[in-house]
């Protein structure tokens, strides 16, 4: 099975004034909404994100993460929960690790729906860019703080901040196609992210080092925010897992972008949307990304396009609308976007353990 590639074209142009059938418009909102209930992901073409705008993004990252690891520290902020700037490998810890009741899900899975055993803490690294503006008045200081640029790469901001309001622009429109899509008013999740946390955070995985099948660069684990968005990674190794519990390697073809539901859409949706779980492992496909990436000369660096969007921190998260009716409503009790996040960080270790 593919995920649905949604083009968000025509729902664009109809934004813009443009003609638009109403009965296709429609249908793409339930394809949307759809997609991400029973799959928990969404593959989208916007015409505003290039595969050009894509490689360029990549190509700056890719020449960060070669740096030694000691140039790269220069940029860690640990006493700001690792929220800017980079976070070292060996430092996220896969939810799957400590969390008792995820641990007995997956023994209770399949074997073949099983996801890898992570044998410790992510070998990854991860650089986190703060994307748009920021709340003047926030209870949630740590999680709005100013980013910090690396030295010697003088177009890093403006690819950060080009390629980041591009990914935000994208989700925005899928975040109003969803809404229609469920029933609800088209900006009933925009309004709520509105100066959100959102964080463009690369990761990057060294395959000279971590390039062997069946290593785990980021253990089962589903997103604490809104809706994540990726673009083309240049070496595979994503597996996600469906509504009905199977497990999907994702291909993401050249020129789109792959949205997955987080743990902040399943609040306002009452548990109709679950967040997605997910794991990035080294596959067959890698290892033969790999070949030829060493054949090309190319970097080994596996970097991720990852984009974070948030639900404002001082927005309140609860069932929006009808789904506050829905039977499992209760589970997803009124709580402060900010607090939430700060809960989910400690147990996944950028956060000292005080928010538990």
């Amino acid at each position: 099975m593919d995920l649905p590639v949604v083009d968000l074209a025509p729902f664009l142009g109809a934004a813009a004034g443009g003609a638009a059938d109403e009965e296709e418009m429609r249908a793409l909102c339930a394809t949307v909404s759809a997609s991400l209930r029973d799959t928990g992901a969404l593959l989208v073409k916007d015409p505003r994100c290039s595969a050009a705008d894509n490689d360029r993004f990549l190509d700056v990252v890719e020449r960060y993460f070669a740096r030694s690891a000691e140039a790269k520290r220069l940029q860690e902020r640990p006493h700001l929960h690792y929220q800017v700037g980079v976070t070292p490998e060996g430092v996220e810890v896969p939810r799957s690790l400590v969390d008792k009741d995820m641990q007995e899900k997956i023994r209770s899975m399949p074997e073949e729906f099983q996801p890898a055993t992570p044998k410790g803490p992510d070998p990854k690294w991860r650089y986190m860019w703060r994307v748009g503006p920021r709340p003047a008045n926030t209870r949630f200081k740590e999680l709005n703080s100013e980013p910090v640029i690396p030295d010697g790469l003088p177009e890093w901001k403006e690819t950060m901040d080009s390629w980041g309001y591009k990914m935000i622009s994208a989700i925005e429109v899928v975040a109003e196609m969803a809404a229609i899509g469920f029933g609800l008013p088209k900006d009933a999740f925009t309004t709520l992210m509105k100066e959100g946390p959102h964080l463009l955070a690369p990761t990057g995985s060294d395959l000279q080092r971590h390039g062997s099948e069946g290593t785990v660069f980021a253990g089962y684990h589903y997103d604490l925010n809104f809706l994540t968005i990726h673009g083309r990674s240049r070496f595979p190794g994503l597996n996600i897992w469906l509504r009905n519990g199977k497990k999907m390697e994702v291909k993401v073809p050249v020129g789109c972008l792959l949205i997955q539901s987080g743990k902040q859409l399943e609040w306002l949706t009452g548990g109709e949307c679950l967040a997605g779980m997910h794991e990035v492992v080294v596959s067959k496909r890698t290892l033969d990304a790999i070949a030829l990436a060493k054949e090309q000369n190319r970097s080994l660096w596996r970097v991720s396009s990852t984009l974070f969007s948030h639900i404002a921190s001082d927005a309140i998260l609860k069932p929006l609308g009808h789904f506050a009716e829905t039977p499992n409503a209760d589970s997803y009790p009124p709580i402060c976007a900010g607090d939430y996040v700060e809960q989910e960080l400690s147990v996944i270790n950028l956060k000292g353990k005080d928010g538990l």
